[in-house]
């Protein structure tokens, strides 16, 4: 009788933590943020940051255009250091937080630029979903914390215009020009957790000899 070792020795690949090549992350928020730079009044920049961001990546080493981002930024921790400016941003003239409390990310297409990547995807903010080119530096290699976490690392880099996604409030100047610029560069920081397997469930202890067995 002859044995066909092809659906084994898939099965093999598949479980085998050392033939593996794709992982999956989860966006560490207390070590990641999303920040961003608008001009302000014509004359210089003004800086943000939105604290909270959460998503996963799964990460393919041996095929990087297998590899796929999804990230979630809560809009309503927007921070300019300025608590009217920010009270203005989550307001209907901007974000409308109370009608869209986030912005998320999710990557259509991931290609190898160089050293760095480049990400392709759909930006949804402000109800509206347009497509976006993040230019990243990274994903670092793995490295293991204090607490045995297995990290990786990640800076992501692209330029929106505003007016794009609705967010077209502006004031005029006497002197000429616009408060606030249409163009915003953004730069998304991303520290990533590697997703731990399943704990595997434990052994069921073995009877004693003699010992009627459980129903």
């Amino acid at each position: 009788m002859k044995l066909s070792l092809k659906p084994a020795v898939a099965a093999l690949v598949l479980a085998s933590p050392s033939l593996a090549f794709a992982a999956e992350f989860v966006i560490d928020s207390a070590h990641s943020a999303a920040n961003f730079s608008v001009k302000h009044m014509m004359v210089s920049n003004v800086r943000g940051a939105f604290s909270k961001v959460t998503g996963s990546a799964n990460i393919d080493e041996k095929d990087i255009t297998k590899s796929t981002v999804e990230a979630v930024i809560d809009a309503t921790t927007v921070n300019t250091n300025e608590p009217k400016r920010d009270e203005h941003l989550r307001s209907a003239d901007f974000f409308d937080t109370a009608k869209y409390p986030t912005i998320t990310f999710k990557s259509t297409k991931v290609e190898q630029a160089g050293q760095n990547l480049k990400v392709t995807g759909n930006l949804t903010m402000h109800g509206v979903t347009k497509p976006v080119v993040l230019d990243v530096e990274g994903f670092t290699t793995e490295a293991k914390d204090p607490w045995g976490n297995i990290k990786r690392g990640g800076s992501a880099t692209t330029k929106i215009n505003r007016k794009d996604f609705g967010l077209g409030w502006n004031s005029v100047l006497e002197t000429g020009g616009v408060a606030v610029g249409e163009e915003v560069a953004i730069t998304l920081d991303l520290e990533l957790n590697k997703k731990k397997d399943p704990a595997a469930a434990p052994a069921a202890p073995a009877a004693k000899p003699g010992a009627p067995a459980k129903k």
